[in-house]
């Protein structure tokens, strides 16, 4: 009778209860999803990553801005350089040579 009261109540008498063989089904599930999706996230960006490290387009030495001009943003096109300058002006630069193409102004908005 002592040895029947220490014994964990299941429906076969012995072994696992149903409820913890089922969480631990849920357990392992779970971890290998997770194991999965690891796998897959580490897979992208092994994939991906190299595409991230392709040349970029590089600022031809030759441009060189006029004095007293302090460029705050710059973009490049075909053929062409902009800079966008403290003063509030656009400069449109050549790409091969440097030379100036166009001063832009910007003007507020009323």
């Amino acid at each position: 009778m002592a040895s029947d009261i220490n014994q964990a109540p299941n429906d076969e008498g012995t072994g696992t209860p149903p409820e913890l063989r089922f969480l631990k089904v849920l357990v392992s599930v779970l971890a290998g999803t997770m194991i999965v999706g690891l796998i897959t996230i580490i897979g992208l960006l092994v994939i991906r990553f190299p595409k991230a490290l392709e040349p970029r387009p590089a600022l031809p030495s030759a441009i060189a801005l006029p004095d007293g001009a302090k460029a705050e943003a710059v973009t490049m096109g075909r053929g062409w350089v902009a800079v966008v300058t403290e003063a509030d002006e656009i400069l449109i630069l050549d790409a091969e040579t440097g030379e100036l193409r166009q001063r832009v102004a910007i003007t507020p908005a009323e």
